[in-house]
């Protein structure tokens, strides 16, 4: 074997490496510590269309991978709701964003769905997927806590029990409180749970 071969296959290897070193434990994209990627043009259910430059204010951004139809996603709902007013004169912005391309998670559903629950984030809409391929969410609720470098300080659930009855760690409002105070989340990374976000190759 040439020693321009090896050296071509050793490159390759190192690049695998590499790029498998900067995925998380349960994301196959994005480790904790990158930058959040970009998005642009979303439109929510208030038919704005949003970019993450739209937050540019915020603190701290929370953003929650989510859809109408899953039964997980539905049991976080009013957690969501609950966040968002308890942090939002913090400083924290909390957006949800549905990849779904099922009917039922369309743009006019998400109006209902959202005006049904009194959904008081925004609500947007990426029938592309783009967003969710970028952030390697793979499941609702998939949820990514930004700090104000807009690097990702957590990324994971929302918190360890579906039931919020049975909640014992409070992994979102945690990273939260740690990032708001200038400090590393405790745990910045845990396996995200719910239905899997169906994507179009």
């Amino acid at each position: 074997m040439s020693r321009f071969v090896v050296c071509a296959l050793s490159a390759c290897l190192f690049m695998q490496f590499t790029a498998v070193g900067r995925a998380g434990k349960f994301n196959r994209i994005l480790n904790v510590g990158d930058a959040a990627p970009q998005f642009d043009s979303l439109k929510g259910i208030d038919d704005k269309s949003r970019s993450i430059a739209s937050f540019k204010s915020a603190k701290v951004l929370v953003i929650a991978f989510t859809c109408n139809h899953c039964p997980i996603a539905q049991a976080y709902e009013q957690r969501f709701i609950k966040l968002s007013r308890d942090f939002k004169k913090r400083g924290v912005e909390f957006v949800a964003i549905s990849c779904s391309k099922l009917d039922i998670d369309n743009l006019d559903a998400m109006k209902a769905h959202a005006a049904e629950h009194g959904f008081n984030f925004p609500y947007l809409y990426d029938p592309e997927q783009t967003t969710g391929k970028a952030y390697g969410a793979t499941s609702t609720p998939h949820v990514f806590v930004i700090g104000s470098d807009r690097k990702i300080a957590y990324m994971g659930a929302f918190d360890d029990n579906e039931n919020a009855d049975k909640v014992e760690e409070n992994y979102v409002i945690d990273a939260l409180t740690a990032v708001l105070a200038g400090k590393t989340p405790e745990i910045t990374e845990t396996r995200q749970r719910g239905c899997p976000i169906q994507y179009e190759k």
